[in-house]
């Protein structure tokens, strides 16, 4: 799933591309991909790109007082092509949910494999208008967001650390891969319930969200969008690395499954040489 840093990464991309330019194409590929009617995605043609940013995993792109968001859930990407299919897309069976093209031919489509097709588009007035928008928590990266910030996030959210770090009504931008990366980094159990952290186990996990997802974004910005995710997976420490060796003490990096997801860790740096329980309900063995 694209998180923070590769959402990050795609807003610059796709400004330095389309900023100013016109659009002369929009067309929906997966009927089920768009969650509003009105206004039309048609009307997006011939506005003009005024900007893209990003607000937690969502793409929001600016056309003259007229908006399309663009989630991309678990499977979705952002394809850029210098110069797009002249065939019109039409919604069918395949990847696509939406090709847009600008003025002189080039454009992007928005893909999504596997077959949850969660991936999400609107066409709004104001950003806000989109429910999950309008609930997000704070940026990570954004300034306020200070080591008193978080043991306050921390002292009212029920649940453990792992579940906290990717809920986005709490935190805007991290999901499975990087809060994995974050308490591998602090030396933290993903169980450790969020409100009994002490005072200097909240400034580790402070330090290490800030300076996982900033290293990220450093080393993403500037890639060409289809690079992006490649890179992502190589940078990882111990996510999708269940079996390795963990890079700072050489231990094997474990895995707890779920239903459509699992957790790495390591259980030196980070659970006191304990093993958690590979089950749904895992809990520390004991």
């Amino acid at each position: 799933m694209p998180e923070l840093p590769e959402v990050e990464a795609l807003t610059r991309f796709l400004t330095q591309r389309t900023a100013g330019r016109m659009v002369e194409r929009c067309e929906l590929g997966a009927i089920a991909a768009l969650k509003t009617v009105e206004p039309p995605l048609s009307s997006l043609v011939g506005r003009e790109v005024v900007s893209v940013t990003r607000r937690g995993k969502y793409l929001c792109m600016d056309l003259d007082r007229r908006w399309l968001v663009m989630h991309l859930a678990r499977g979705g990407w952002v394809r850029w092509k210098d110069k797009l299919p002249a065939e019109r897309a039409r919604p069918g069976r395949g990847p696509l949910a939406l090709r847009m093209g600008f003025d002189g031919a080039s454009g992007f489509d928005v893909t999504e494999m596997g077959t949850e097709k969660r991936l999400a588009l609107w066409v709004v007035g104001d950003p806000d208008e989109v429910e999950g928008l309008a609930t997000l928590g704070i940026d990570p990266l954004d300034a306020s967001f200070d080591t008193n910030t978080l043991a306050d996030l921390l002292a009212g959210a029920a649940g453990n650390v792992k579940t906290v770090l990717a809920a986005q009504s709490v935190i805007a931008g991290i999901g499975n891969a990087y809060s994995d990366e974050i308490l591998h980094v602090a030396r933290l159990s993903p169980f450790r319930p969020a409100r009994n952290l002490d005072r200097a186990e909240v400034e580790r996990l402070h330090g290490a969200i800030v300076g996982v997802l900033q290293e990220a974004v450093a080393r993403a910005v500037g890639q060409e969008a289809s690079e992006l995710k490649g890179d992502k997976k190589r940078a990882m420490r111990v996510h999708g690395r269940t079996g390795e060796q963990c890079p700072e003490c050489g231990d094997v990096v474990r895995e707890v499954s779920f239903a459509t997801k699992s957790l790495q860790y390591c259980a030196t740096c980070q659970t006191g040489g304990k093993p958690l329980a590979d089950r749904r309900l895992s809990k520390l063995l004991r």
